[in-house]
């Protein structure tokens, strides 16, 4: 089962991905793209590989994340829902099929869209350095988030209050839980990693509204939407997001600082451009 509603998430985001390449991306970017790919592909390969390695390190360290955490032993389950109260008892009383439909089309198809289609759309960019930030700030909230898992143990309030939250989306559509159990652990909800990492991809559109005007509205529908679906469908509590919002927004800044200060393409670039003055005499 888990094989079928991966193939099912890989069609269906392909298929959004194709759609939205030619809407915002265009003709023209893709057959220069095509000329270019080994250059561009050499130039982020550095940020590439660094990514890799960490989702790898992230994929295997979840497995054993819990027990450290437990070990540490700083459960804040109970602070943040004295916090919070009952917010997503209140969010869930907005409940309807067609909105549990949005919402859990969102958390799953829209997630997985919204991160992959920004690499397709900065690889398409000359400058590589959209790409490169935006590779650099996925992996600062890949460390960053698993740091916080490993520090602090938290339960989701469908895990807490099982009978007053309702699991919306594994309700209606319960092979999902096939997909999310490989990648998702109860004690990991703070902070909330699909905010962050779409937050992520908003900030980073905005900043690059002038070349895809087109894709930060986008960008940021799907942000939103996403960080409400966490909530809605009890997975998440408004703590874990706003602590996502903010880490997306140290990835960001984190990010656009490291890229041009340690980004073997901009030194190239300025050695390059230095021997152009060189060379004219300027």
């Amino acid at each position: 089962m888990f094989v079928q509603v991966l193939l099912e998430v890989i069609a269906v985001v392909a298929l959004m991905l194709v759609v939205a390449t030619g809407a915002v991306v265009g003709r023209r970017r893709i057959r220069r793209t095509v000329a270019e790919y080994r250059l561009r592909l050499r130039a982020v390969a550095p940020v590439l590989v660094i990514l890799a390695t960490v989702s790898m390190f992230n994929g295997v360290a979840r497995q054993v994340v819990p027990d450290i955490s437990w070990m540490i032993g700083w459960n804040l389950t109970w602070e943040i829902y004295d916090l919070e109260g009952e917010f997503i008892l209140w969010l869930q009383s907005f409940a309807t099929p067609p909105v549990t439909a949005y919402f859990s089309f969102v958390y799953i198809y829209g997630y997985v869209f919204v991160l992959v289609f920004p690499v397709v759309a900065y690889f398409a960019l000359p400058d590589t350095r959209p790409l490169r930030e935006l590779l650099s700030a996925y992996t600062l909230n890949y460390v960053l988030g698993l740091g916080c898992y490993v520090l602090v143990i938290a339960y989701g309030p469908r895990n807490i209050m099982p009978e007053l939250v309702e699991a919306l989306m594994y309700d209606t559509y319960p092979r999902f839980q096939h997909l999310t159990r490989q990648v998702n652990r109860n004690t990991n909800v703070f902070p909330s990693l699909h905010t962050s990492l779409s937050v992520t991809v908003a900030a980073l559109a905005y900043r690059t509204r002038d070349a895809y005007p087109r894709w930060f509205p986008i960008a940021l529908v799907l942000a939103v939407s996403v960080a409400l679906s966490t909530m809605y469908l009890g997975i998440h509590w408004a703590i874990d997001v706003v602590a996502g919002v903010g880490l997306a927004f140290i990835s960001v800044t984190l990010s656009t600082r490291l890229v041009g200060r340690w980004s073997l393409a901009d030194v190239r670039s300025h050695a390059s451009k230095t021997r152009r003055i060189v060379t004219r005499g300027d």
